[in-house]
């Protein structure tokens, strides 16, 4: 025992020793070992419910959350925040169609109703409207209407200025399968058309730097706020996405923001501008029906991006906008033509074009939430009520709306926004039935109206205030000289055609 004894005093030693010396002995705590996170891992299920939530446009984390509604840190799909596919592609090819509407399907029907000598002057408000739109959309412009930073119904945020965090990743808040830099040229291409389609009542006579300076402010002035509140997440009129909203309209692809909001500032700035000299006196036909023919065909080829795509996906509800998009288009082109038949006994290739194009305009608000037999009614009133405005109303209020972009897409978004309220069904779009199926077939008209009237109300201050500053600055029109010689010339020191055959 003695022997055992000494071979374990070594031992104890050593163990008081390391006692003695130990974090505990000292007061101190020790240090807790290092967590390593375990990577959880999705079901089988849970990745079959992301990948089929790509063919329902819907959420692909969706599946991945717990009770609360949360998602377990670490947890992910392969499908979860990638853009998918086909509804990218459709919206690249979407974007690229609004696009062809501003070039060169506004340039070719706008220019072919003007005078020669101011043809190549609206194709030059196009192509300088869209690069100017196309900075200020990447400057500030996109952050402003699809942010959420300042916290607003009315405006969007800072987070995205100079398209920062704009990549090829979704943004979930607009779309869960569209990459986030598809979905912001899109959205611009509606931001340049819209002022585009305004200077349609001021032809022939307003400055081209007087043209983009307007441009300027009124993107920023009114288009800015109005797309906010229509569309942005939290916005004050976006009753389709936004349970808070404070009114609860819808507007599918551009009713109140797009026509609308052109139409009646269009009719403002050309009451502030004055008639063209000669107006009443002077006979002023359109130079060209062709081009007229030719720009309106692609118009309305265009607008099957413009109004399908605003689904942000390919699915169910675009097929539906590109039926209802054809549909109102036709009918109301005939009903034009028939009532210029009916009236003057000839039925023309401008008033087919006219009643083609204040159809689409109608059935845009429209075209996601509706069946066909209301997009028939839609069209049927989107050929009449245009029509009387360009024939009638124009001639007894003397107002030189000189290519009618108020007759047209005033009166057309107008109306079309009501009938949108009307007809709106939930078996043709579910997501109605998400914020706004108390509403829907019964009072959606009458937030429809509420809507309405705020967009009519910033879009005729917003371009009253603009058209008067502007006024007292730099001016509006060129000098009588100037207007009398051709803004082809004057402007641009070109022509847009050449007679002699010795300059060819």
């Amino acid at each position: 025992m003695r022997i055992l004894r000494a071979d374990l005093r070594p031992i104890l030693i050593s163990l008081f020793l390391g006692l003695l010396c130990s974090p505990w002995a000292r007061g101190e705590s020790a240090a807790a070992a290092p967590v390593v996170p375990v990577a959880l891992a999705p079901t089988v299920e849970q990745r079959l419910a992301s990948v089929e939530a790509y063919l329902a446009n819907a959420d692909p984390t969706a599946a991945l959350k717990n009770a609360r509604g949360e998602i377990p840190p670490g947890l992910t799909t392969p499908s979860a925040s990638v853009a998918g596919p086909g509804h990218n592609a459709w919206m690249m090819v979407s974007a690229a169609l609004v696009l062809f509407m501003t070039l060169p399907g506004l340039a070719l029907f706008y220019g072919g109703l003007v005078r020669a000598k101011n043809v190549l002057s609206i194709m030059g408000w196009c192509l300088g409207i869209t690069s100017v739109v196309t900075v200020l959309w990447w400057a500030v412009g996109y952050s402003l209407v699809f942010g959420k930073s300042f916290g607003s119904p009315y405006l969007g945020g800072s987070e995205h200025f100079f398209l920062k965090g704009v990549g090829g990743a979704p943004n979930p808040n607009y779309s869960f399968w569209v990459s986030h830099n598809v979905f912001a040229m899109f959205q611009l291409m509606f931001a340049i058309i819209t002022p585009a389609v305004i200077v349609g009542a001021v032809v022939e006579r307003m400055k081209f730097s007087a043209v983009l300076a307007f441009t300027v402010l009124w993107v920023l002035l009114v288009y800015c706020p109005l797309a906010h509140m229509v569309w942005g997440v939290n916005g004050l009129m976006n009753g389709l996405a936004n349970p808070a909203a404070s009114i609860k309209a819808i507007d599918f692809a551009g009713g109140m923001v797009v026509e609308m909001a052109s139409g009646w500032s269009a009719l403002v700035l050309c009451i502030v501008l004055g008639p063209r000299l000669g107006f009443g006196k002077t006979p002023m036909p359109p130079h060209s029906l062709v081009l007229c023919m030719v720009g309106t065909g692609l118009l309305w080829v265009g607008w099957y991006g413009f109004n399908a795509g605003s689904a942000v996906a390919a699915d169910g509800i675009a097929g539906n906008a590109f039926m209802a998009t054809t549909i109102a288009a036709a009918v109301a082109a005939g009903t034009w033509a028939g009532l210029e038949y009916y009236v003057r006994g000839k039925a023309s290739v401008l008033g087919f074009c006219s009643g083609a194009v204040a159809g689409l305009v109608a059935i845009t608000p429209a075209c996601g939430f509706i069946d066909a037999t209301a997009s028939f009614w839609v069209g049927l009133a989107g050929g009449t009520l245009p029509f009387f405005a360009c024939t009638k109303l124009k001639g007894w209020l003397r107002y030189d709306d000189a290519l009618d972009v108020f007759g047209v897409h005033g009166v057309g978004g107008t109306i079309g926004m009501l009938l949108t309220g009307v007809f709106a069904d939930v078996a043709i779009n579910g997501n109605l039935a998400t914020h706004l199926s108390a509403s829907v077939g019964r009072t959606l008209w009458t937030e429809q109206l509420k809507g309405m009237g705020v967009a009519l109300a910033l879009a005729v201050g917003g371009t009253l205030v603009i058209a008067l500053v502007l006024r007292a600055t730099i001016g509006l029109r060129p000098t009588i000289e100037a207007e009398q010689e051709g803004l082809d010339l004057t402007d641009h020191g070109e022509h847009g055609y050449i007679y002699d055959a010795s300059n060819i």
